[in-house]
């Protein structure tokens, strides 16, 4: 039975858009919606930064963005670039020098914000290196940092605002014959934010870079950019995604990920379904998750996992996911394989146990996945 079949009230309709390229990475058009973070560490710090990079990397990220603040930043930039196992964004502000500096060591995009770049002049001199260097470049309008000009006319930080400022930087990459750019219009109000995106998708084409900005912590950041983004993805806007978060990088990944599987625009790794628990429960379904998940990162493959604590709702999700299981109390369970009844199986040994259906699921469909692209060439 498939697991996940497509239904139409289930499709998002993705919003069409030009695709560019971030490094090795396409962005936009039909590419994938990418997943991004941003390195926290000191940049100086080569090892420290590479090895975030590595981390998140490991965790799913496409995209990496680093912060070049000053010279020292941007000449550690060479080495971590050379190091890196995905694309780098340098993220500039205030000093447009940093973004030439960070073309220069090969930085993949680079990341400007309008509002404290400096003058056209510098722009455009920051367009050449890009050109020079084959970068793509993200402008990242900010409410927190609109042109001066913009607040006295607007009178506060709204959707029009940061739409002007937008298109007005488009317009500006435009007319000096630059065209690989993608764009964001961040807000820490999800309803300001949700609001310039929704406009700004309705006036360019260009590929859109979702976020939240300054979204909080673990909890309540990724309460507030599932909210924000998930409802924007939902209406099809949005081709690659950064959720920030007060948190560990990594952290923002699996929440990136978590966003996108839910929606069914992106799929990596074992998707856990798994009841809250109650008195019904047969087995401790909340430390049994906690490990699980502890114990299948290592996984990659899509796939399903159903944990559910008691026969109410257990046969039901059971069938609908690759591996299963259900308490069935006297200290034992059901483990169901692609959605039939399959074996019992003590609660002492289940964790065992279903990570050694989940890896030996995974390496059959890892299998049927290379031999289909072997067939296809």
């Amino acid at each position: 039975m498939p697991h996940n079949p497509i239904r139409p009230w289930r499709n998002i309709d993705r919003r069409p858009s030009r695709r560019i390229m971030v490094g090795d990475v396409p962005v936009g058009g039909d590419a994938p919606i990418s997943v991004q973070t941003m390195t926290n560490t000191d940049t100086a710090d080569v090892a420290a930064t590479v090895a975030q990079v590595q981390a998140c990397a490991e965790a799913g990220a496409d995209i990496v963005r680093i912060s070049t603040p000053d010279a020292a930043a941007t000449r550690a930039l060479r080495e971590i670039v050379r190091e890196s196992p995905v694309p780098i964004v340098a993220d500039i502000h205030f000093h447009y020098r940093r973004a030439i500096e960070a073309a220069e060591a090969g930085a993949a995009c680079l990341r400007i914000n309008p509002g404290n770049i400096g003058g056209p002049e510098r722009v455009r001199e920051v367009i050449r290196a890009a050109k020079d260097h084959g970068c793509s470049i993200r402008i990242g309008v900010n409410a927190g940092s609109l042109e001066k000009h913009l607040l006295e006319k607007y009178g506060e930080p709204c959707p029009d605002a940061m739409v002007e400022s937008g298109l007005d930087h488009i317009k500006l990459l435009q007319d000096n014959d630059f065209h690989d750019f993608k764009i964001s219009a961040k807000a820490s109000d999800v309803f300001l934010a949700a609001a310039a995106y929704q406009q700004l998708a309705e006036a360019t084409d260009a590929p859109i870079h979702l976020g939240i900005t300054e979204a909080g912590s673990l909890n309540a950041g990724t309460v507030k950019s599932a909210i924000g983004l998930g409802n924007l993805l939902w209406m099809g806007i949005g081709d690659t995604i950064r959720v920030s978060l007060s948190a560990d990088p990594v952290e923002e990944v699996r929440v990136g990920y978590e966003i996108l599987k839910a929606l069914g625009l992106r799929h990596r790794g074992v998707n856990i379904i798994s009841c809250p628990s109650c008195a019904r429960q047969g087995f401790d379904v909340i430390k049994t998750v906690e490990i699980l998940e502890r114990r299948l990162e290592h996984i990659k493959t899509p796939m399903s996992l159903s944990i559910i604590g008691c026969v109410v709702n257990g046969p039901g999700e059971a069938l609908m996911t690759d591996v299963g299981f259900t308490g069935g109390g006297a200290g034992s369970g059901m483990v169901y394989l692609a959605g039939r009844q399959s074996h019992k199986m003590s609660n002492a040994q289940m964790v065992d146990h279903i990570v050694e259906q989940v890896e030996k699921k995974a390496a059959e469909l890892d299998a049927e996945a290379l031999a289909s692209d072997q067939a296809a060439e």
